[in-house]
């Protein structure tokens, strides 16, 4: 019988770690599911290690490529109806695959769904802050600011994940970011209020660690989702977020001496207003807050102060 849901790990270097989250998956309560682990060019042990599961577990190694391309690939060969992630650094409850199906079920009008989660920073239980605290349902405007979208807390359609067309595999990381804001303008991401993950952090090798400057990749896929052509409303609060992270930006090239680079990002944004203004939107808030006269398309004035 095909399985119904397709759980993809991704995992680099992560042994015995990743076995962890294995064993998670191994002992959940609902049975109709397939694992495939993808192994993105560890050079650990890793594929050694997961041989032990037998036909359990479907091990697939790749040369290194990065994890959007990890899980992008993992779907591409998974068979279920529906595809759940799972980061190898975090945990799931034995009940996470049975109340998410389940509710998948109760609302085939629901394509995507997360549940609530544990967070554990080296070993101990803490609390998430106020501004991590997830929505539920029309998610799109609290999530521009910061990832609120958990990879290893979403179920969500094959369908609907190959309609997006995945994981950006240039992303580095924020990828999870960016798919969940081009799903959220129109998708309704309900909340599971059961917390059902454990969450994982603290670790010298957590992907966030790894690379400086986040904002940089939120500021592309905010970009992004403004030449896929935004209007009306959306495209104020993207423009929003975009100039908030854009000041930090700013703010922090000029702390490291690195003018260059603020002034790259002053010149997005003044691009992103240009073409705002180039859609025909010259009443925008947005444009009067910077100054920009609503009769002359062609004057764009100085940016606010970055700080």
């Amino acid at each position: 019988m095909s399985p119904i849901v397709s759980v993809i790990i991704p995992t680099y270097n992560r042994w015995p770690m990743v076995g962890k989250a294995i064993e998670s998956v191994l002992a959940q309560s609902y049975q109709a599911w397939e694992l495939i682990v993808v192994d993105d060019g560890s050079n650990d042990g890793t594929s050694e290690h997961l041989a032990q599961y037998g036909a359990g577990v479907r091990s697939v190694s790749r040369q290194r490529s990065g994890v959007a391309a990890a899980r992008n690939y993992g779907v591409g060969i998974a068979s279920g109806r529906y595809v759940a992630f799972l980061d190898s650094d975090d945990l799931w409850m034995a009940r996470k695959l049975e109340i998410q199906t389940a509710f998948m079920e109760q609302h085939p009008e629901v394509q995507i769904c997360q549940t609530e989660e544990i967070w554990v920073r080296r070993g101990m239980r803490v609390n998430p802050k106020a501004k991590h605290a997830k929505p539920s349902g029309d998610i799109f405007r609290r999530s521009l600011d910061l990832c609120l979208v958990s990879p290893s807390a979403v179920m969500m359609t094959k369908q609907l994940f190959n309609q997006f067309g995945g994981f950006d595999e240039s992303f580095p990381l924020c990828e999870d970011y960016d798919l969940w804001l081009r799903i959220g303008v129109d998708h309704p991401i309900p909340l599971i209020p059961t917390p059902l993950v454990v969450k994982r952090g603290g670790h010298r090798d957590q992907l966030s660690h790894s690379v400086w400057g986040m904002d940089r990749y939120r500021v592309q896929s905010l970009r992004n989702l403004l030449g896929n052509g935004l209007s009306g409303e959306k495209r104020q609060w993207v423009i929003e977020a975009l100039k908030s992270k854009i000041a930090v930006l700013c703010q922090g090239a000029r702390k490291r001496g690195k003018e260059y680079e603020a002034t790259a990002y002053e010149g997005i944004l003044l691009e992103v207003l240009q073409e705002t203004l180039d859609v025909g939107d010259r009443d925008s808030p947005i444009c009067e807050r910077q100054g920009i006269p609503s009769t002359d398309s062609a004057t764009v004035v100085g940016l606010e102060s970055a700080g």
